[in-house]
């Protein structure tokens, strides 16, 4: 898997960058052998502005859109400025090609001082990355000055990244029946809710609605 972690962290050290190494460390124990590269953007700052007014990307910003491009799974990580993501974070997600990250898993994180920004994962990272058609995983990680050393916080890490490998992981690794399958021959089709488990296009909708009554009866309700 190749894994690009995004940071736009300031100073240094930094929070921001200290969150994505965490999250990065994480989902590389789930997946090892993991390619990891890191887009400091910091770096990219005058070059990012630059390509505003230009319309060209300078080489070191033209290679880290590459990578964006070519990986499998983004981590992303942002300061809070004013109660949302970075202008830096934003203004490289706007130049970077836009459909770029359709289809490709995002684990989301930020950092801030108080507990009180936690919502900018959910009113402010999550709605960019839903419009870059980018797939955001449900956990994002939100690290206050307050989280580092406390409980709850290496818990939210574990899970976020968790789930970012578990959208990378090669779609034969799922049971053929949870993909949909055909069963085997001779295995009856799964009852979901009302509607068989099988295949579209195999008989007609009716065939395959369970009547209510006899759920009712199923379940022994009078």
């Amino acid at each position: 898997m190749k894994l690009v972690v995004v940071s736009a962290g300031l100073s240094v050290p930094s929070s921001t960058r200290l969150l994505a190494d965490r999250l990065t460390e994480s989902a590389v124990r789930g997946a090892p052998g993991t390619d990891v590269q890191v887009i400091e953007l910091r770096d990219l700052a005058v070059d990012i502005a630059n390509n505003f007014v230009t319309g060209f990307p300078a080489p070191a910003l033209e290679a880290a859109l590459g990578k964006v491009a070519e990986a499998d799974a983004l981590i992303v990580v942002s300061p809070v400025f004013s109660a949302s993501y970075s202008g830096l974070f934003k203004s490289f997600f706007d130049v970077i090609d836009k459909d770029a990250l359709t289809g490709k898993p995002v684990l989301i994180g930020a950092t801030g001082g108080t507990g009180r920004h936690s919502l900018v994962l959910d009113h402010a990272l999550r709605p960019l990355f839903g419009y870059l058609r980018a797939v955001v995983v449900p956990t994002g990680v939100y690290a206050a000055s307050e989280d580092w050393g406390a409980e709850g916080l290496a818990e939210r890490i574990e899970r976020a990244a968790g789930e970012l490998v578990a959208l990378t992981a090669p779609s034969a690794t799922v049971p053929a029946q949870e993909r949909g399958a055909a069963p085997a021959r001779g295995q009856a089709p799964r009852t979901v809710g009302s509607v068989e488990d099988r295949p579209l296009g195999t008989g007609s909708l009716k065939d395959r609605v369970v009547p209510f009554e006899q759920q009712l009866a199923a379940l022994k309700v009078r």
